[in-house]
C-alpha cells in the first residue's frame, strides 16, 4: 500500500481521469457546483475503505486535520453523506472499469456472507430496512461461518479464483437459496470453465444447469468423500476455498463493511458499492500478490 498522501493523490488522479474519459458518469444535480468536487469526494470515500476507517465523520475530521492541503474545502458530515449516496453508481462504474483491465479467470468462486443491520434482540417489527420491491427487506438468517442467527441481508459475490477480483455482486435476502443467487450472478457474464462453491450450492439441478452452459460445479467433499480422498487433494481444495474467505475477510473485516454503520438500505447499498470498488482497486492496482 502506498503512503497515505500518495494514496490520496493516486486515487484522485485515477478517478478524475476516468471521469474526464467518460468511464465514470455522475448524474447532474441542480444548484451550483460544490466546492469539494465529485472526484475529490469519491477519492476520499475510496481511500477511507482502503485504510479501514469505520467512521465517516471521524475520517472527514482526519482528512481536514492531516490532509487539508490536498482537500482545502470539505463538506460537512450531512452533506458528504447525502452526496456520497448520490454517487452510488459512480462506485460501481469504477469497479467495472478497473476489473475490465484484467481478463476473467477460467475458474471462479461464488459465496455469500452475512450483512447484519441490527442486533436480533432489537428487532421489534417492520422497520426502514427495505430495498426496491417487496422481496428485498431485512430478515433473519443463519450465519454458518459464526454459527449464529443475524438480522439483515447477505452479500453475494462472484470472484476470480486467481486474482480474487469481484466480478459480480448483489445484496440478497438473509434467508435465500444460494443456488438461485449463484445462477443470477453467473448469468451476468461469460460462463467459467469451473465454478468452486460451498456445500450450500450443491444440487443436481444447479449442477446440470451450469453444465449446460459449459461450467463444471465443484463443491467441497462430504465427510465420507474426504475419508477416501488423497490428503494432497483435500489440501488443494481447502486452499482454493480459503481464497474466497480471504476476499470476504478483506471486504467485511479489513474494510469494515461488517460494521458499516448504515441506517437505511440505501446507505448500506452505497457503502457496499464503495467498499467493493475499493477492494477492486486494491486487487487490480495496488496489490503485489
Amino acid at each position: 500500500m502506498l503512503p497515505t498522501e500518495e494514496l490520496f493523490v493516486y486515487v484522485y488522479v485515477l478517478v478524475h481521469d476516468l471521469m474526464l474519459a467518460g468511464a465514470i458518469v455522475v448524474p447532474g444535480r441542480p444548484g451550483p457546483a460544490p466546492a469539494c468536487s465529485d472526484a475529490e469526494l469519491l477519492a476520499i470515500t475510496v481511500v477511507r475503505h482502503l485504510l479501514g476507517r469505520r467512521s465517516e465523520s471521524g475520517f472527514l475530521a482526519e482528512v481536514g486535520r492531516d490532509w487539508g492541503h490536498l482537500f482545502p474545502v470539505l463538506p460537512c458530515q450531512s452533506e458528504a453523506n447525502r452526496r456520497t449516496r448520490w454517487l452510488r453508481g459512480a462506485f460501481e462504474q469504477l469497479r467495472i472499469t478497473l476489473a475490465a483491465r484484467l481478463p476473467e479467470d477460467d475458474c471462479q468462486q461464488v459465496d455469500t456472507s452475512a450483512l447484519p443491520v441490527k442486533h436480533p434482540s432489537r428487532v421489534r417489527g417492520p422497520d426502514q430496512w427495505t430495498g426496491p420491491g417487496n422481496d428485498l427487506a431485512a430478515r433473519f438468517g443463519r450465519d454458518a461461518a459464526h454459527a449464529e442467527w443475524f438480522y439483515g441481508f447477505r452479500l453475494a459475490v462472484k470472484t476470480d479464483l486467481g486474482s480474487r477480483i469481484v466480478r459480480a455482486w448483489s445484496i440478497v435476502p438473509a434467508a435465500v437459496s444460494e443456488r438461485d443467487v449463484a445462477g443470477d450472478l453467473l448469468d451476468g457474464g461469460p460462463a467459467p470453465r469451473d465454478l468452486l462453491a460451498d456445500k450450500g450450492f450443491s444440487g443436481r439441478a444447479f449442477a446440470a444447469a451450469q453444465a449446460a452452459r459449459g461450467t463444471a460445479v465443484l463443491v467441497p467433499p462430504g465427510k465420507g468423500q474426504r475419508a477416501a480422498m488423497p490428503s494432497i487433494l483435500r489440501k488443494v481444495i481447502a486452499e482454493w476455498r480459503n481464497r474466497i474467505e480471504t476476499t470476504f475477510s478483506e471486504i467485511t473485516d479489513r474494510m469494515e463493511l461488517a460494521r458499516h454503520g448504515a441506517h437505511t438500505f440505501w446507505g448500506l447499498l452505497t457503502r457496499t458499492a464503495a467498499t467493493i470498488a475499493a477492494h477492486t482497486l486494491l486487487r487490480v492496482c495496488l496489490s503485489h500478490e
